[in-house]
């Protein structure tokens, strides 16, 4: 008898990834097009310092170097290796973290975030989440199968949490609040008495508070800067720090959690955590050997690239505000503007045809997360002064172009 041939059909993905988008990375596919048609690229859309002509700092390379060649190339504790999450240990101390109740090291923060997600919500769970915010958490939450619960920050004060908004869209499905601070897109930096009535907050509905702390050295002009879970003993905090961006290594893929808070509310959910910590072996282990130089050592160049990101701010801050269409609340963090467009169109039609008619690369505010009815972009001032200068002229002459013309 006659084997039938059967026709193979087409591989169909999971729905966990119908909602998983990182607009950071989707508009590359736009520039991609642009820059194969000849356009001159000039990129604002990666918070990539190393790319810009920022340096890691030698002892950390050094470090890493010396490890390599002791063979330090095989697998670490799943945790981290003792040196690396002792010297996390001190340096949270140094912040005024207390009542730690563990650490591990991840790869990259990114890791951080999705493990203690993970280990904390089910399907139909939600937890608060920023917009404008990163966009790994929304398809992080998404990919589990939780709901989506945004609270909106104030652009109106300094893009600050707005904490009687973000009570309001508590339920009895949130297991927890996230904080970005200092803020990516918006480079805010909230105050000591916000974050004490979210403190508040998290005890009056028993939410595990997750605060990401990974610009926390890059603070303008000395603005102070406060660790949210330095200010309470009482409450489950798990903070998320990395080397990507104040130590100028996104490529070493280096970051960790800390868990802190008492140890009656806390020991189940840190076990839930690592065992899927233990699950995916280890982070880059030779890696880990930049974390102590990089904590304990000279740490001099912090003030270089503040110096340098204080001067792009500067420029970003009068520049865009100088656009008639556009206002932009000046940044006191990181290197992200999250200027708001006054246009009709949509923020993601803007930015595309930016990209094709001037080869100026930013992401449209929607990928970030943003009140209905509003317009925004998201501008990374990491290039040198006379790239980003350029940048915003033609930015300028763009939108002029585009809404003046007759």
């Amino acid at each position: 008898m006659k084997k039938t041939e059967e026709v193979m059909k087409p591989i169909t993905p999971a729905k966990r990834v119908e909602n998983v988008k990182y607009a950071i990375r989707d508009i590359v596919a736009i520039a991609n097009k642009a820059k194969a048609s000849g356009k001159e690229m000039i990129y604002l859309n990666i918070g990539d310092p190393n790319i810009f002509g920022f340096r890691t700092p030698q002892h950390m390379l050094d470090a890493v170097t010396d490890a390599m060649n002791r063979n330090m190339n095989g697998y670490s504790p799943s945790s981290g290796i003792e040196e690396a999450v002792e010297a996390i240990r001190k340096q949270a101390a140094r912040s005024g973290i207390q009542n730690i109740r563990d650490i591990f090291v991840s790869t990259g923060a990114s890791e951080a975030i999705e493990l203690c997600l993970t280990a904390l919500l089910n399907p139909g769970d939600n937890v608060l989440l920023p917009y404008p915010g990163y966009p790994l958490y929304t398809s992080v939450v998404g990919k589990l199968s939780a709901e989506i619960n945004p609270y909106y920050l104030n652009e109106e004060n300094d893009w600050n949490l707005d904490v009687a908004d973000i009570e309001s869209r508590i339920n009895e499905r949130t297991k927890g609040i996230v904080i970005i601070n200092p803020n990516n897109p918006t480079g805010a930096i909230y105050p000591p008495e916000t974050l004490k009535q979210l403190i508040e907050l998290a005890q009056k509905y028993n939410l595990v508070i997750f605060s990401d702390e990974i610009y926390d050295k890059l603070c303008f002009h000395g603005q102070s800067y406060t660790s949210l879970a330095s200010l309470t003993q009482d409450t489950p905090v798990v903070t998320f720090n990395g080397l990507s961006k104040s130590y100028l290594v996104p490529g070493f893929r280096i970051g960790w959690a800390i868990f802190s808070g008492p140890e009656e509310l806390m020991h189940d959910y840190i076990e839930g955590v690592n065992k899927m910590v233990r699950a995916r072996l280890c982070a880059n282990h030779p890696m880990q050997y930049a974390i102590k130089p990089a904590l304990e050592m000279d740490q001099s160049h912090i003030q270089y690239v503040l110096g340098e990101l204080e001067k792009r701010n500067r420029i970003t801050d009068e520049m865009l505000n100088d656009i008639p269409e556009i206002s932009c609340v000046p940044a006191k963090a990181a290197f992200y503007a999250f200027p708001t467009l006054n246009i009709p169109d949509r923020d993601l039609d803007y930015v595309s045809d930016l990209i094709r008619e001037t080869g100026v690369v930013t992401v449209h505010g929607s990928g970030f997360g943003q009140k209905e009815g509003t317009q925004h972009m998201r501008v990374v001032f990491l290039p040198e002064e006379d790239r980003l200068i350029k940048a915003y002229d033609k930015i300028r002459d763009f939108t002029r172009k585009r809404y003046h013309s007759s």
